[in-house]
């Protein structure tokens, strides 16, 4: 594997523990960042017994003093990461007039803030070194738009307009930056974020099933290794982003309907 040192946000659980995993078995150090120490610890073990080696740093993300101290522990103890791993985020999927400003902001915070943060701290040696990589772990939501969930939306445009400028700024570098785009992941994130799952667009199973975590972990595990620009999944989702480009009233008006569709079928 082209990734030896991968860095990954959001580790302990969900996508970003199903991915720290895979690297394991790749035989990658993995580094672990999360706020909660005792779940970052059993995926530290995981990918050890996985054949990789980790190390586990309890972080508030949303703290940049602590974000970029736990960046320059890395760099200093341990080397510039081979790969960073963008994918922690936070947010209930709510409408407008549900979501505070406190909850806004942190929205903002992780997964912008934090990725921008880490991807700063990081840049500079990889840029020197002439090599690296960085992945963004984002949703539909970057290129699709729906009610009741306006705030987190605004968040993932924003890491996806940071990732795709990177794109182009690093490149020269030697850096290539990949964009996974994931459609529903069965994970906790709905169990700490309710009221989120009953504002999915309802979309046909059989185009767009729910993915496993280790599904998605695979598909940024293949993508990374591959330096892809894009990785979406499932495909679907390209279908769709190009119909928004081309015929936008279109899609919004699908994408409305499936959407009460779903509220009324979680009322």
């Amino acid at each position: 594997m082209s990734s030896k040192l991968v860095v990954v946000t959001g580790a302990s659980s969900g996508i970003g523990e199903a991915t720290a995993r895979r690297f394991g078995q790749a035989g990658a150090h993995v580094v672990l960042l999360a706020r909660d120490a005792e779940r970052l610890e059993r995926t530290a073990r995981e990918v050890r017994d996985a054949g990789g080696t980790a190390t586990a740093l309890a972080v508030d993300l949303q703290n940049r003093a602590e974000t970029l101290g736990a960046a320059a522990r890395i760099s200093g103890d341990i080397g510039t990461p081979d790969l960073l791993v963008n994918n922690a985020g936070v947010g209930r999927w709510r409408p407008l007039v549900e979501t505070g400003p406190d909850e806004a902001a942190a929205m903002i915070g992780v997964p912008y803030l934090a990725a921008f943060n880490l991807t700063r701290a990081f840049a500079p040696a990889m840029i020197e070194r002439r090599s690296g990589g960085i992945a963004f772990v984002t949703s539909p939501a970057s290129y699709l738009a729906w009610p009741n969930a306006s705030a987190y939306i605004a968040a993932r445009r924003a890491i996806a307009g940071f990732a795709e400028s990177l794109q182009s700024e690093l490149k020269p570098a030697g850096i290539f930056v990949t964009i996974v785009v994931l459609g529903t992941v069965e994970t906790p994130y709905f169990e700490n974020n309710p009221g989120s799952r009953e504002n999915i667009p309802e979309l046909d199973p059989r185009l767009a099933p729910v993915l496993t975590a280790e599904q998605a972990a695979e598909a940024l595990f293949e993508g990374t290794e591959q330096k892809k620009r894009f990785v979406v999944k499932p495909a679907i989702y390209r279908a769709l982003f190009v119909m928004n480009a081309l015929f936008p009233k279109t899609v919004a008006s699908q994408i409305r309907r499936a959407a009460k569709k779903a509220r009324k079928a979680g009322a």
